[in-house]
């Protein structure tokens, strides 16, 4: 999903998205900038990580410092993550 994602947001930047898989991590690069996500956390460009996690009824779990954590269906955060490192690159 985040390929798909990362690449119809593609069509309107200047920029493309390459998306990493690997037995514990995915990375989404978007120019200078990515996106890594892992087994219990994500982390963006250097930033402290968050937690997160991806769950069996196809939402992700989100958290972010103080706030509580928040689930969404996986698919719309896939579309979130696309958009908004896109969207930065322009």
């Amino acid at each position: 999903m985040l390929r798909s994602y990362a690449a119809a947001h593609g069509l309107n930047s200047t920029h493309h998205a390459i998306v990493e898989v690997s037995a514990d991590q995915i990375t989404l690069r978007v120019d200078d900038r990515w996106l890594r996500f892992s087994f219990r956390d994500m982390q963006h460009s250097g930033e402290p990580a968050a937690p997160f996690m991806l769950n069996e009824d196809g939402t992700v779990t989100l958290g972010k410092n103080h706030e509580p954590a928040t689930s969404i269906a996986m698919d719309m955060a896939a579309e979130q993550f696309a958009r908004q490192m896109l969207a930065e690159a322009r």
